[in-house]
């Protein structure tokens, strides 16, 4: 019998709520899969410790989604290497799927396709994703929003996760498009916020994390937001149905990036926040 072929590093902060809906579907042989409980105050770790012996899980003071991902880095050797949000759900099958495009040099970076949960989201939202889905950085090797994985020579890439909050957008950024993959015939489920409220407040850390990639140049390459612009046009222009949707996702980016200038004006260290709609 062979060991584990990949390995699944999760950090997980006070994600009792979710933690179990994750870890089921991912039960396989052939995953090593460490749960990274990083300054918890709830029963995430034993929660995930119920599922099974074959979870592994590291207890860490701090409560730091960065520090959990260097953690996790220093307790495993084991690659493809994938990382996963708490509160997404992903199958074995796909994880498989994503270690054997990396075992086969075709990407050095990979995440599956991103399936939106909108059922419990309000109108306002729903009509906010339906553009999002058609924006530039969404069509082009988007990796993240919940899962990546790396190769080895991926990860060599960099060091230690740096202090950022938009991690997956870090990774992202290190490679060109000719060496990501998203696997389009496999999909993970990340349920968004439900209200408009809480959308703008998680766009509001998304763009203040964006910004301090790029005041930092860690961002990468990215499309210009001109660029951004005219491809989201070009896409909503001949489908009367998107307009006023549209107009829902201008004023949530406009809404978003006012509360990130706030926020990076009056915050010495940007801290992490989430989204608690969507963990009920």
């Amino acid at each position: 019998m062979t060991g584990p072929r990949m390995s699944v590093v999760i950090p997980a902060h006070d994600e009792e709520a979710v933690i179990q809906r994750a870890l089921r579907g991912m039960h396989d042989d052939r995953l090593e899969i460490l749960v990274v409980a990083n300054g918890c105050r709830d029963a995430t770790a034993d929660r995930a410790r119920a599922i099974g012996p074959e979870i592994q899980v590291l207890e860490i003071a701090e409560a730091s989604k960065i520090a959990a991902l260097n953690a996790g880095d220093a307790a495993t050797m084991l690659f493809p290497r994938a990382y996963v949000d708490a509160d997404v759900e992903v199958g074995a099958g796909t994880l498989l799927a994503l270690a054997a495009v990396l075992d086969s040099g075709l990407a050095l970076v990979a995440s599956p396709q991103v399936e939106l949960d909108l059922s419990d989201a309000n109108r306002w939202v729903r009509a906010y994703y339906a553009v999002w889905q058609l924006s530039a950085f969404r069509q082009t090797g988007h990796i993240g929003s919940g899962i990546y994985a790396l190769s080895e020579e991926g990860r060599a890439r960099f060091g230690r996760f740096p202090p950022v909050i938009g991690d997956d957008r870090f990774v992202q950024g290190l490679f060109a498009p000719s060496e990501r993959a998203t696997l389009v015939n496999h999909s993970f489920t990340v349920r968004p916020p439900r209200t408009l409220r809480a959308l703008i407040a998680r766009g509001g850390r998304i763009a203040a994390g964006n910004q301090q990639l790029r005041t930092l140049g860690l961002a990468g390459a990215v499309p210009s937001a001109g660029a951004s612009l005219r491809h989201l046009l070009g896409r909503i222009l001949p489908r009367p149905d998107l307009w006023g949707p549209f107009a829902v996702y201008c004023l949530v980016q406009l809404r978003t990036r006012r509360r990130a200038a706030q926020r990076l004006a009056t915050e010495s260290t940007v801290s992490w926040t989430r989204d608690e709609t969507s963990r009920v």
